[in-house]
């Protein structure tokens, strides 16, 4: 039989899945509560649209899809059991989660505290970080992809679907996505690529619309807003909503950056950051009872009611949980209980404040040591470094977190113990070169690096054999684990002796360099070689050389000096024929009458030696 998607109530799918009620529709599927009949329990069956099951080309990579996500096993994902096509309909059998969807939680009650946001964070990145060390990434993360059970549990459900939609060629896919662009990374956007650090994108604009009630971009059609991912920064949550600290902010400019490799490079540096902001931040209070119906464990209530922090990261009972239905006098005995438990610690905690005077604890974190110390000690409390660790947000010597935490009570002239950054973790690359490749692994195991491949290249300085550079250089300044590959020299590289002769010396010079020769230079004189340019090489040109051998260039200085003849006294016709015989010019000063036709002064002066060609003056009188 043909069934139609909408009218499956009450129906038998695949002669497996007894369905028994509709529970949501979206843009891909309808998604329904079923009895897996052959193992007796309750499923979500979510079944494709019509147009999608009829495309051949969208079954195949979904079924494909399904299947690796099958293999995706965490508290924090949502498992798939089971995927098929059978009376026209493609399905896929997933988990179910009685509760809501992140989405319908800020619907009803609008922005979250930044402490119930992370703490609604800290399970998605988790989910998140396992798929992505498995080789999954999601690319659809978004408020209705986030499942949160009745009992407080956070699950991230439809991983593979995306890729399943977005790597399909058919029209029929085309626009199914359209909906999540608020949510789309840049490279998404501009390429249709994305990667671990796509999903990381997307859970930051989810912080930030948790934090806001709204997402950062808007616009009038999803190419609007397409637009301004690619072209304008995430603007902060505390530009939007007064209040939220710049702990919160940090986290999301940093997983929202444009250039992905900006971001966060891994989903569990982000993870870390979210648990470090945690720390100093409040404990994270429930919705009022006249929101949500609150479900809390006796422990956790007083914990919560002493103002210490929800240590359960994976479980946000805490917060909003709704039972499925009305409860049971047991359950009310049970509620009283811990009730009377709760009010048993606040009161003991009541008795313990009353004995010694205490100060509400400023909240220092953010500040440099010495600006933290000085707000202290307005109250009387000092500050002692009890730890430092790296941070890739906060600059060194930044107040992480401090013990205690920002708003406990603490002693009057009592000490605070603060974690402080030591900025971020950087390394630097060792001058390894001329080293053999294991002496060079030996000097960078001092450092948390990776020793990748190996190259060979031509050095002049280095070696055959030896470490003649590396890939980050020498002396960068590196990120822990790092791939360091090691440049192995070759020795230098064999060139050719370029022609040279009769150039000038400053073409031959920069010819020479040009190859990685290194030209010495000599001159002496020539009679045929003009002054400047180079008589002779050697090596000769056209030889076979390595690159930084020296070559002998040989330039010519001009034509050898002339002496200048004694010419006073000589006779008009001799002074200028012993002029003319040593190759030099003349230039005779004489009266009208010459009755001696005698030199009687020359310049230059008998003795002088001048360039060959030069010309002298003589007198004649």
């Amino acid at each position: 039989m043909d069934l139609q998607p909408d009218a499956l109530v009450g129906q038998m799918v695949d002669g497996r899945y007894l369905v028994q009620a509709k529970l949501a529709r979206g843009g891909m599927a309808t998604v329904y509560e079923a009895l897996d009949v052959r193992l007796d329990r309750i499923v979500a069956l979510k079944v494709m649209h019509r147009h999608l099951a009829d495309d051949p080309d969208f079954v195949a990579r979904f079924q494909r899809e399904a299947r690796s996500a099958a293999r995706l096993a965490h508290p924090h994902v949502v498992g798939v059991f089971d995927q098929g096509a059978a009376d026209g309909l493609v399905y896929l059998a997933m988990e179910y989660v009685p509760g809501r969807t992140l989405r319908d939680i800020m619907r009803e009650f609008g922005p979250l505290t930044p402490e119930q946001a992370l703490v609604m964070l800290d399970p998605i990145l988790e989910g998140l970080a396992a798929a992505h060390a498995a080789g999954f990434v999601h690319r659809d993360i978004k408020p209705e992809n986030v499942l949160v059970s009745d009992d407080g549990r956070v699950k991230v459900a439809d991983f593979g679907l995306a890729r399943a939609v977005a790597t399909s060629n058919s029209s029929a896919t085309q626009g199914v996505l359209i909906g999540t662009v608020a949510y789309l990374s840049p490279e998404q956007v501009e390429r249709g690529e994305a990667d671990e650090r796509s999903d990381i994108y997307a859970a930051g604009i989810l912080l930030f619309e948790m934090v806001t009630g709204q997402v950062p971009h808007a616009g009038d059609s999803p190419l609007a807003i397409a637009y301004q991912h690619v072209n304008q920064d995430v603007p902060t949550p505390s530009s939007i909503l007064a209040g939220i600290p710049a702990d919160v902010d940090a986290l999301v400019i940093t997983s929202t950056r444009r250039n992905a490799g900006q971001r966060y490079q891994h989903t569990t540096d982000f993870l870390a950051d979210v648990r470090r902001v945690r720390q100093v931040l409040p404990a994270p209070r429930p919705f009022t009872e006249t929101r949500a119906t609150l479900v809390v464990d006796a422990n956790t209530s007083a914990r919560l009611a002493a103002g210490a922090p929800n240590t359960q990261r994976s479980n946000a009972s805490a917060l909003f949980a709704r039972p499925a239905r009305k409860p049971s006098r047991a359950l009310i005995k049970i509620a009283l209980a811990a009730t009377a438990v709760v009010i048993a610690i606040v009161a003991g905690l009541f008795v313990a404040n009353a004995f010694g005077n205490k100060v509400p604890m400023p909240n220092v974190v953010g500040l440099n040591i010495e600006a933290a110390r000085t707000t202290l000690a307005t109250t009387g409390l000092s500050l002692e470094v009890g730890s430092e660790q790296f941070s890739e947000t906060a600059p060194a010597t930044t107040v992480l977190a401090t013990d205690p935490a920002a708003g406990s009570d603490i002693k009057e002239n009592g000490s605070v113990s603060a974690t402080v950054s030591k900025g971020p973790e950087r390394y630097t690359i060792p001058d390894i070169k001329g080293k053999t490749p294991s002496q060079a692994t030996a000097a960078l195991a001092s450092i948390p690096v990776t020793v990748g491949s190996q190259a060979q290249t031509f050095d002049n300085t280095a070696p055959t054999g030896t470490i003649a550079g590396t890939d980050p250089a020498i002396g960068s300044s590196v990120k822990r684990d790092t791939v360091v590959n090691l440049l192995i020299s070759k020795g230098p590289e064999p060139v050719s002796v370029p022609i040279v002769v009769g150039k000038k010396l400053t073409g031959a010079t920069a010819a020479l360099n040009a190859v990685g020769l290194n030209p010495i230079v000599t001159q002496e004189f020539s009679e045929t070689i003009a002054e400047g340019r180079v008589i002779s090489v050697a090596p000769a040109s056209g030889t076979t050389v390595n690159s930084g051998t020296d070559v002998q260039l040989l330039v010519s200085d001009g034509p050898p000096p002339v002496v200048v003849p004694k010419l006073i006294d000589l006779r008009r016709n001799e002074a200028v024929a012993a002029l003319r015989k040593v190759g030099l010019k003349v230039r005779i000063v004489a009266g009208q009458a010459t009755p001696l036709n005698r030199v009687y002064s020359q310049n230059p002066a008998a003795g002088t030696q001048i360039p060959k060609g030069s010309t002298v003056t003589i007198s004649v009188i």
